[in-house]
């Protein structure tokens, strides 16, 4: 069989993926096209490529959900395959089809595989043909309650509900009893109803401390398929995965080989041509169930890539050009272990939302043996909410299990986040606790582990603010004196190290403010080079302090936190827009009182001048109105809070 002719590859999707597929590409010599929206024009993987063509809108919808416009964009940039990545139309039969049509290279499984295992419960009839291993459960036509009760009843609760058509976790739920039935079978199909477009249903005996386990396989247009070991995903938040490794500990030879060999029968069952994944349950007696097969590159492939030294993207070309696979079975790889985690702008302490916003602050890891980092963005790109919030994904290998987790343990202490809210805390809290360390993985870890994984925000330490204020302040000097020595900021007077002067500023972090007065002295925090170090009775402590523009981020614990000095008038003020009256920002004196009761004032009027820590600070007007009353007077010493003057409308 003659090789298509392919020297240009377009990738249709963005972010991470999209980086990681182009530096494979060019690797082979192929020019790399990206496609991006209106919202994605400056995005790395639109900056990354070598062509670069605008698909318009800002939402998936109208951008990288366009079958017409990605094909329309291949043809402009004289592409030949496009590769899908994961997610958006990776898995669309009917973006398959049209790539074909058009007379280009479609870059993952034929569109018959891919219709073969849309279904879930399609797919599990037919793996059920293949003699593939499944969980006891129902997966017919009919929906009606009575139907789902006697399966419910046949299979043993508890039962597991899940849409057909489903994924992230939407439409599933447990049911204990029989007495839950009705109301989570008719709310599972809302929500598969709302998320798919498909009510339809199927229930599973649910298992009791289940892995997942999933094995990558591989097929070529000769008939040859093999499989590439497995990875374990059981590390998971609402069925969507947040840790992955390969091999799966525990997993003895003679079970890698049956599951491999059940993997291999279900692709070989759809006539599966490329990388594929199929996924497994554990149960704790060693028995193993079918749950789905993707009909693409997953998200967690380079944990097999470390285990095996293999490039499946390069495989995944060469497969689509004709190439036979390169090695058989006994071949395989499989040395050392590997561990990947997803980083995602989310809140871990806010039911992981979603994070938006401007990345003042993107420090990878240094690279090394054993290290890798797939990333779709860098310092000053912006996380728009128009997309997954994943900013990338760490991979630590290691010559044992050991090895790799502390390895990835260094990574996840290296990465400096800053301007966002991001889940590193809680994915270095993960790997660090001592049940991962003993690989005791199931499904359920994380709600077991919940309360030392995602533990409830606290006040923020007195020594934690004395070590923000130091770094802050001696990062805005050194700054100063660079760019401006005449500036006041020049001049530290106080903040340095072994000087007795006390100096008070206004923080804020992480919605918290503070008074702080900075203690000087020999054991001050000392801002060395982007390290705050901390020497108390002779030990000596650094931290990770990175200043930015009119902020300092300082790694305290788990977490970057991000200090910047708070203007306590300024905040009153913001504030005062929703509310009526006017109040003292902080302790001080009032100078003084510019206004009468009755005056009429516009929006930023002097009202009042209160003198605090030998400063003047204006009260100003935040809307226009009438002074209705004053309650202070010239002279006076007020506390923070006080009412000074009233201003309606």
């Amino acid at each position: 069989m003659s090789s298509p002719v392919l020297n240009t590859v377009l990738v249709a999707n963005r972010g991470e993926i999209a980086c990681r597929v182009m530096r494979t590409a060019k690797a082979m010599g192929l020019t790399t096209v990206a496609v991006h929206s209106a919202t994605d024009r400056d995005a790395r993987h639109s900056r990354e490529a070598d062509i670069r063509v605008d698909l318009g809108g800002s939402k998936a919808a109208d951008s990288y959900l366009q079958i017409d416009k990605l094909i329309a964009a291949a043809k402009a940039s004289g592409a030949q395959a496009i590769h899908p990545g994961y997610g958006f139309l990776s898995e669309n039969a009917g973006f398959a089809r049209a790539i074909e049509a058009a007379g280009l290279i479609f870059l993952g499984p034929p569109a018959s595989a891919i219709d073969a295992m849309g279904s879930k419960s399609a797919a599990k009839a037919l793996m059920e043909t293949a003699g593939v291993p499944l969980v006891p459960g129902y997966h017919g036509e009919a929906q009606d309650l009575e139907t789902f009760r006697q399966a419910a009843e046949r299979i043993g609760y508890p039962v597991l509900l899940k849409a057909t058509a489903g994924g992230g976790g939407k439409g599933m739920k447990v049911v204990e009893n029989i007495s839950q039935l009705a109301e989570a079978l008719a709310s599972a199909q809302r929500e598969a109803l709302s998320s798919f477009g498909n009510s339809q249903m199927l229930v599973e005996k649910y298992l009791i401390k289940p892995r997942h386990v999933e094995i990558q396989v591989f097929a070529d247009q000769h008939g040859h398929c093999l499989y590439l070991n497995e990875r374990d995903c059981s590390i998971q938040r609402r069925h969507q995965k947040v840790v992955e490794e390969a091999p799966a500990p525990g997993l003895s030879p003679s079970q890698r080989k049956a599951m491999g060999d059940a993997a291999v029968r279900a692709a070989q069952a759809i006539g599966y041509v490329g990388a594929g994944t199929v996924e497994f349950l554990l149960d704790a007696r060693g028995e193993f169930f079918f749950m789905e097969m993707n009909t693409r590159l997953q998200v967690e492939h380079p944990v097999t890539e470390a285990i095996t030294g293999l490039d499946l993207v390069a495989w995944q070309i060469r497969v689509a050009q004709g190439e036979p696979l390169p090695m058989t079975q006994e071949q395989v790889p499989l040395r050392g272990h590997a561990i990947e985690v997803r980083l995602y702008a989310e809140d871990p302490g806010n039911d992981f939302l979603p994070a938006t916003g401007h990345l003042a602050l993107y420090r990878e890891p240094t690279p090394g043996p054993g290290r890798r980092v797939d990333s779709g963005v860098e310092q000053g790109d912006s996380v728009s909410p128009f997309y997954d919030p994943m900013l990338g994904k760490l991979i630590a290998w290691g010559e044992d299990r050991e090895q790799a987790r502390l390895r990835l343990l260094a990574m996840l202490d290296e990465f400096a986040i800053g301007g966002l809210k991001t889940n590193l805390g809680f994915l270095r809290r993960i790997i660090g606790h001592p049940a991962f360390a003993a690989a005791q993985l199931d499904t359920g870890f994380i709600p077991r582990y919940q309360e030392q994984l995602l533990p409830a925000a606290s006040e923020l330490s007195d020594e934690f603010w004395q070590a923000a204020g130091h770094g802050l302040i001696q990062s805005r000097a050194a700054r100063v004196r660079t760019d401006d020595p005449g500036s006041p900021w020049a001049h530290t007077n106080g903040f340095r190290s072994g000087l007795p002067a006390e100096t008070s500023l206004h923080l804020s972090c992480n919605g918290q403010d503070r008074l702080v007065i900075l203690q000087g002295g020999d054991e001050a925090p000392e801002l060395q080079g982007e390290h705050l170090v901390i020497e108390q009775h002779g030990v000596r402590r650094s931290y990770l302090a990175v200043p930015g523009e009119n902020a300092l981020f300082l790694r305290w614990g788990d977490e970057m936190h991000c200090v910047t000095l708070f203007d306590p008038i300024a905040a009153v003020e913001a504030n005062q827009l929703h509310q009526g009256g006017l109040s003292a920002p902080m302790n001080g004196s009032i100078v003084r009182i510019l206004v009468d009761v009755g005056q009429t004032v516009e929006a930023g009027t002097q009202l009042v001048v209160l003198e605090a820590m030998k400063m003047e600070h204006s009260i100003r007007a935040p809307h226009a109105g009438v002074v209705k009353a004053l309650y202070c007077q010239e002279g006076e010493m007020v506390a923070e809070g006080n009412a000074l003057v009233e201003l309606e409308d």
